[in-house]
C-alpha cells in the first residue's frame, strides 16, 4: 500500500477530536477505501496542556495554525477552528496558496468567503472540501452537487439547525415556553452559552447559502438570505398549530422562481403528515427537488463529534483517491449570478395570531383591514369568550404576498383592541 496521506488538523475541539478518533478506530476500512492510510501528523490548538480526549504525543504541534500551511510534510489541512474570519480564514487562505488540499466544517467561512476561496483552489488545482459544513453526518453536499448533477433543481430546503429543532420539539411535546427550554438546552449542551447564532437563524442561513449555490449553480450569496429565528415562537402558537394540523419548524428554503432565486430562513408551519414534520429533536433533514429525480429527502444527525467527523473523513478519502470536483459544482467562470429575490416578493399562505380585547366589532375591524389589502381568509379560530379581556384570534390565509401581509399587520397592530404584537408564521407545503 502507498505511503499514508499526511493530515494536519487545526482546532482540537469536539469535531477535530472526533476526526482523530475515527481515523484511528476505523483505520483498516479507511485505508482500504482511500487506497492508502490516512494519518494525522500535525495539530494546532491554543492550549497544549488541555486534555481533549485524544492522544497527541508524537504529533508536530503548532501554536500558530497558519504555520500548518508551511509544513512541507503536510498534504491536507483540516480546519476545525470555526468563524468566518480570523485564524480560520487566514489558515485556509494560506493552505490553498501553498497548494495544499483543505477540508473544513466551517459553514460561516464558506458562506461569506466561499467564492474567493474557490477561485484560489481552482487556480492551485487543489480540493476545498466541506461535506461536514452542512447537516453534519448527512451527505447533503455530495447529494446536491454530485448525485443530482444531471438535474435542474427547483428547490432545496430543510431543517438545518439541530438546536432550534430540539427547542421547538421540546416546546411542543412538553408544552413549555421558549426561554425555559432554551435554558435547559444550554445545560444539556445542545445550545451554546451564547445561543444567538443558532436561535436567530444565522447558522441555518450559512448552510442554506451553501446549498443554494450548489443547487442553482450560482455564486454563494449569504447576504441575500432573509433570516428570522425562533425567539418569538410561543407555546401558544405551537399548540394552536397542532390544533390546525400543523407543526412549527425552523426551515431554510431556497427556490428558483420567476425572476430569480429566493433564499429564506424562518419558522414555518408544515402539515403534520409531511415527512419533515416528523423530524424531531436534534436531527436535521434536507429536501431537494429535481426535474428528473423528483423529490428526495435525507435525515440524520446534523452535529456532534461523530457525525461531523464522519463527513470530514469522507472528504479525506475522496482526496486520497484523487476524487474532487469544483468547489461549487462547476468552475467559477461557469456559475451564473442569477438575481436574488427580496422577501417582500414571497407569496404563500400565512398563520396570523392576534391577541385582542373581546368586544363587539373587533373582528369586523380586523377583516376590514385584510379586505383592504386583498387578503383572503382560509379559516378563523377563536377559543372561548372573555368579555373585556384579551383572547387569541387565529387567522389562516389563502395565498397572498408578503408585502400585503406586512402592510395589513402594521394597521392591525395599531388598532386599540389589539394588545400585543401580532404573530406571523408562514405556512409551507414542504
Amino acid at each position: 500500500m502507498s505511503r499514508p496521506v499526511s493530515v494536519a488538523v487545526a482546532g482540537l475541539g469536539t469535531v477535530a477530536a472526533g476526526v482523530v478518533n475515527l481515523l484511528r478506530a476505523n483505520a483498516d476500512i479507511i485505508a482500504a477505501r482511500a487506497g492508502r492510510p490516512i494519518a494525522v501528523t500535525a495539530v494546532s490548538a491554543r492550549d497544549r496542556t488541555r486534555d481533549r480526549g485524544v492522544p497527541v504525543a508524537g504529533l508536530r504541534w503548532y501554536d500558530d495554525p497558519v504555520a500548518l500551511a508551511a509544513d512541507p510534510q503536510v498534504e491536507v489541512v483540516v480546519e476545525c477552528i470555526g468563524g468566518s474570519d480570523g485564524p480560520a480564514k487566514a489558515l485556509v487562505e494560506a493552505a490553498l496558496a501553498a497548494g495544499k488540499h483543505v477540508v473544513t466544517a466551517n459553514k460561516a467561512l464558506l458562506a461569506v468567503h466561499g467564492a474567493a476561496l474557490a477561485t484560489t483552489a481552482e487556480a492551485k488545482g487543489v480540493a476545498l472540501a466541506f461535506e461536514a459544513a452542512v447537516a453534519g453526518g448527512i451527505p447533503a453536499i455530495k447529494a446536491v452537487r454530485e448525485g443530482l448533477a444531471a438535474n435542474r433543481i427547483s428547490r432545496v430546503a430543510g431543517i438545518l439547525n439541530g438546536t432550534c429543532n430540539y427547542i421547538l420539539t421540546t416546546m411542543r411535546e412538553q408544552k413549555r415556553e421558549f426561554a425555559e427550554v432554551l435554558a435547559e438546552a444550554q445545560k444539556l449542551g445542545y445550545a451554546e452559552a451564547d445561543p444567538s447564532f443558532d436561535i436567530d437563524g444565522i447558522d441555518a442561513a450559512h448552510k442554506l447559502a451553501i446549498l443554494a449555490a450548489l443547487a442553482f449553480g450560482r455564486p454563494v450569496d449569504f447576504g441575500a438570505v432573509h433570516v428570522e429565528g425562533i425567539r418569538e415562537v410561543s407555546a401558544l402558537d405551537i399548540a394552536l398549530a397542532e390544533e390546525l394540523g400543523y407543526r412549527i419548524k425552523l426551515l431554510g428554503i431556497a427556490r428558483r422562481e420567476e425572476g430569480g432565486i429566493s433564499t429564506r430562513v424562518h419558522p414555518c408551519m408544515v402539515p403534520v403528515g409531511a415527512p419533515i414534520a416528523r423530524v424531531d429533536g436534534v436531527f436535521n433533514a434536507v429536501v431537494a427537488e429535481g426535474d428528473f429525480v423528483g423529490r428526495i429527502m435525507m435525515e440524520g444527525r446534523g452535529a456532534g463529534g461523530g457525525p461531523t467527523a464522519s463527513a470530514v473523513v469522507a472528504d479525506l478519502i475522496d482526496i486520497a483517491r484523487g476524487r474532487f470536483t469544483p468547489v461549487w459544482g462547476a468552475e467559477s467562470g461557469a456559475l451564473k449570478p442569477e438575481p436574488s429575490l427580496p422577501m417582500d416578493r414571497h407569496t404563500g399562505a400565512y398563520y396570523l395570531r392576534l391577541m385582542v380585547v373581546d368586544r363587539p366589532g373587533v373582528i369586523a375591524d380586523v377583516t376590514g383591514v385584510l379586505r383592504d389589502n386583498a387578503i383572503s381568509l382560509e379559516s378563523m379560530l377563536q377559543r372561548g369568550r372573555a368579555p373585556g379581556e384579551a383572547v387569541p384570534v387565529v387567522l389562516t390565509t389563502h395565498e397572498t404576498s408578503e408585502a400585503s401581509v406586512r402592510a395589513a399587520l402594521a394597521r392591525i397592530a395599531a388598532l386599540d383592541a389589539v394588545v400585543e404584537k401580532p404573530a406571523l408564521i408562514r405556512i409551507e407545503a414542504l
